[in-house]
């Protein structure tokens, strides 16, 4: 056995012993955090963030979220008692603020802050940099061809290249001029920078719009709110009926403006066949004051053009009916007179009805039915609606008294009435049986509990208020990263040589090679146009067949062994080395 080892020993090779003995040096904590910093700077890492950040918001979309509606988060909890609670704990109703969501959001900033600013760095000193020298073999260029300018034009070389440059400047180049070598000036010109700032603006833009929604979710808030003709809406907390602030809100944000609904109009179909008593067109008229002490101006408010107030937008999203009743208890005294705002249910705006009166003595009284504008009754004896304008409003409804619950102090959905603790009065199984309302009637109530009295009908419209801070620079951002992509996508960076020199006759030689960085299908037109600019500088009369100027030689000198000079040519494969010769 030993035998065996001793001859393994003999046949390793220095190398490999020197490979075994080799310590590698550590890390180290430095070394570490420089390696983690490379890592999340790539731009691989910043793509797989980008597509983990749209996999991350996808719970978004499929579970119930908080600030949207925490009622529905609380029931959906409620009814799915197994794994409810587990996924709370996991913060999929709060996706958008969670910390996992939040920690993607940033690690994605900070990569592309990584990946922006060493390329803009690098881009900067290229700018700044001269264009590559002059390969010592044009030939070798994807793009290559040769002019000849006779002896008799008077263009010596230098001469030549002097009014190449200026071509090309016009063209758009970034020329350098270079001195003879050899007897041979040439030249050297880029362009297509535009291209790397095209790549540059899109990620800065991307960050911009990160920077724009972060903004908007942190101090941006929404609120919804329902007016009815007459009312008036000011920007304070208490005069929402819904409201979802942002991360960072505060009440201080609020600018004290205010907008009151003088009236709504609704234009509805009455000449279409299949669309008859469609509504085509709103119409809000309101008055609006950006503060108190601002004066009062008159504006419209219509779907899809928000009235703008304080840095909000206004909306209008929702409209209805909303019979103005007049409740008396049994004491006679008034408990509840106002508009109510009937939820729309149906066709030709059926819509539900329900009216709390907390207020009201002994009992506290409660009333829940429909809103007809035009009221109908079937042969079955059923009531609906069949015309959305207000032809013959109808106002059909059940009461109930008891304790409705609002002391308690608990929340209630305005637009339901729970009866299970309630004692019914009217109902149309009773033989008191329904109540049904005509404008301008009254009905008492059974056991003296008071009246309810239909005094007429307005409109309501509802509105949804959006205060986004980020909003328009998010917009900006977006237009400049399109436009940076497009620049990206159709520009492109080329490089350009040129060398000329004397022939022993006095003729002087031009060749010309082009080269572009990545591929490029339009370098071979580019080449045309370069060869076709310095034709008609230097008035040379090129062969239609071959593309040749006419008094192009078979052979001139280049360097010391010399090369053929061909006519225009791009060869098969490659495009061409990335590298200069």
């Amino acid at each position: 056995m030993s035998e065996r080892v001793n001859v393994k020993k003999k046949s390793s090779t220095p190398v490999a012993e020197a490979k075994a003995d080799a310590a590698l040096p550590a890390l180290g904590p430095v070394g570490m955090l420089r390696w983690a910093w490379t890592q999340l700077t790539s731009m691989r890492t910043a793509l797989f963030l980008l597509l983990l950040l749209a996999v991350a918001a996808v719970p978004g979309s499929l579970f119930p979220q908080r600030p949207a509606n925490p009622s529905v988060v609380t029931q959906y909890i409620k009814d799915n008692p197994d794994y409810g609670k587990l996924l709370d704990t996991f913060q999929l109703y709060d996706v958008y603020s969670s910390a996992w969501f939040s920690a993607i959001y940033l690690l994605l900033f900070i990569s592309l802050i990584g990946c922006v600013v060493p390329r803009a760095i690098a881009h900067y000193k290229a700018m700044r940099s001269q264009p590559p020298r002059t390969p010592a073999r044009l030939s070798r260029l994807p793009e290559y061809g040769t002019l000849v300018i006779p002896a008799d034009a008077g263009i010596p070389a230098s001469e030549a290249i002097t009014s190449a440059a200026g071509l090309l400047k016009k063209r758009g180049y970034r020329v350098e001029v270079r001195d003879a070598d050899g007897g041979r000036p040439s030249l050297g010109a880029e362009r297509g920078f535009a291209k790397e700032v095209g790549n540059l603006v899109f990620h800065t833009s991307l960050i911009g719009v990160l920077v724009s929604v972060a903004v908007g979710g942190l101090f941006g808030y929404s609120g919804q709110r329902i007016l009815v003709e007459g009312d008036t809406f000011v920007n304070t907390l208490v005069g929402y009926d819904q409201f979802t602030p942002g991360t960072n809100f505060q009440s201080g944000q609020l600018q004290p403006y205010s907008l009151q609904l003088d009236k709504f109009d609704i234009t509805f179909d009455r000449e279409s066949q299949g669309k008859f008593g469609q509504p085509i067109d709103f119409s809000a008229a309101v008055t609006t004051k950006e503060n108190p002490e601002a004066p009062a101006k008159q504006e419209i408010l219509k779907v899809n053009d928000p009235v703008t107030l304080g840095g909000t937008s206004i909306y209008l999203t929702g409209n209805g009916y909303a019979p103005v009743v007049t409740i008396k208890d049994g004491a006679g005294n008034v408990a509840m007179q106002g508009p109510v705002v009937a939820k729309l249910q149906g066709d030709n705006y059926y819509s539900s009805v329900v009216i709390k009166v907390p207020d009201a003595k002994p009992d506290q009284l409660g009333f829940a039915g429909f809103f007809l504008p035009t009221a109908f009754v079937s042969n079955e004896g059923v009531s609906f609606s069949g015309d959305p304008e207000l032809f013959n409003p109808q106002l059909t409804l059940n009461s109930y008294y008891g304790d409705l619950g609002l002391d308690a102090g608990s929340p209630q959905n305005v637009f339901e009435l729970d009866v299970k603790d309630l004692t019914p009065l009217n109902a149309r199984n009773l033989d008191a049986g329904g109540i049904t309302l005509a404008p301008g009637t009254s009905y008492t109530l059974p056991d003296g509990k008071g009246t309810i009295s239909f005094d007429g009908v307005k409109r309501y419209i509802g509105v949804d208020i959006h205060h986004n801070p980020g909003q328009l620079y998010a917009l900006i951002f977006a237009l400049l990263a399109v436009a940076g992509l497009i620049l990206s996508l159709y520009v492109n960076r080329r490089r350009v040589w040129i060398r000329t020199g004397t022939h022993e006759d006095g003729r002087t030689m031009v060749e010309y090679g082009l080269l572009a960085r990545g591929e490029d299908h339009r370098l071979a037109g580019e080449a045309d146009a370069v060869r076709k600019l310095l034709s008609v500088e230097w008035q040379l009369a090129e062969n239609a067949d071959s593309g040749e100027s006419q008094q192009t030689p078979s052979r001139v000198p280049d360097n010391d062994a010399g090369a053929a000079i061909t006519a225009p040519r791009t060869p098969a494969g490659p495009s061409g080395p990335e590298k200069d010769q």
